[in-house]
């Protein structure tokens, strides 16, 4: 499968991007799909999870709750919603994808589970 990511841009502060990642090439509604991010300079982090059936979207303890994953099987789109943007929130998103399902919640956080990647959207957020 093919994925492609979109929906980045340059925002203030408080606002809100929706990203979009659309798959072709492939049966978008048997995969669980992902979100990364990579800061300048930093390693790619798990940003959110969610099962191919739209159910269990997970995120880590760590991240704020401004971030919602979601997906629509009938247009082949996973999205991510974020709120309130901060400037700590800028650097590349990426979609993902592995190749079976994971079942641990630990193996959602490595990079390297997964299997198919977009190509990345720039998230900038000014101060």
């Amino acid at each position: 499968v093919q994925l492609q990511a979109s929906g980045g841009g340059l925002v203030q502060a408080g606002g809100s991007l929706r990203l979009s990642c659309t798959a072709s090439d492939g049966p978008f509604k048997d995969f669980d799909m992902a979100w990364f991010r990579q800061a300048p300079g930093m390693e790619r982090e798990f940003v959110a999870h969610i099962r191919w059936s739209g159910a269990a979207p997970y995120y880590p303890d760590s991240l704020e709750r401004r971030f919602t994953i979601s997906r629509d099987n009938t247009k082949k789109t996973l999205y991510l919603q974020i709120n309130n943007l901060k400037p700590e929130d800028t650097g590349v998103y990426y979609c993902a994808a592995p190749r079976r399902p994971l079942y641990y919640y630990g193996d959602f956080y490595l990079a390297s589970n997964y299997d198919y990647w977009g190509q990345g959207t720039q998230v900038t957020v000014s101060s």
